[in-house]
């Protein structure tokens, strides 16, 4: 019961705090298809995996947060940008910038590095160098997610790591169920979700 308490609160305070615009709902809802298609692509194709979950997940769903989400006092909640920033439990914009940073980054490393310090084999084309780059991507977020989840284990307690990992892998499904009428009140001209309480919110996602 406390693991699901908390799996509900993160994924609610995640909610309530970082999703007030509807475009960036309608772009949570685009890359999380494209989440669920990396989760299949993962065993088939890790090109298309990585493509799928960065290029496309990642990217559309950092637009959301960097460009489209107001960064002023939220009246909602009543508390400021930087208390939301302060309190986020899993990677606040900050921590985002780093993560991108990195991941960008990554193909200049396999140029400059091309085994990874014995990771990979040195690709001797551009097609093995894609291949290279894609599952670096992949480890980069694998390591990403471990890697906060294990410092929430230090930082907050092992039930906070434990259900933010949660939250992480399911988030895709979650977002689905939550923002699929996103597009249609954007078309509409409803460009603000009126976030009240919990209950409202899965009220208006059914």
């Amino acid at each position: 019961m406390q693991f699901m308490q908390e799996l509900k609160q993160q994924r609610w305070d995640d909610h309530r705090y970082y999703h007030h615009n509807r475009i960036n709902q309608s772009l949570h809802l685009f890359s999380a298809t494209c989440f669920l298609a990396t989760y299949v692509l993962l065993f088939i194709n890790p090109i298309l995996a990585a493509f799928f979950g960065w290029v496309m997940a990642m990217v559309s769903r950092q637009i959301g947060h960097f460009f489209f989400e107001p960064k002023g006092f939220d009246e909602a909640n009543q508390v400021t940008h930087e208390h939301k920033e302060e309190i986020k439990v899993g990677y606040n914009l900050n921590r985002k910038v780093v993560l991108l940073t990195l991941w960008a980054l990554t193909p200049v490393f396999l140029v400059l590095q091309p085994t990874a310090f014995g990771l990979f084999e040195s690709h001797q084309n551009n097609y093995e160098l894609l291949y290279n780059v894609s599952w670096a991507w992949i480890y980069l977020g694998i390591a990403a997610v471990l890697f906060r989840t294990v410092q929430l284990f230090f930082q907050q307690s092992l039930l906070t790591g434990v259900a933010w990992f949660t939250k992480i892998l399911t988030d895709p499904f979650h977002d689905i169920k939550l923002y699929h009428k996103a597009p249609i009140e954007v078309l509409k001209g409803n460009l603000y979700d009126p976030i009240v309480t919990p209950e409202a919110s899965e009220a208006e996602a059914r």
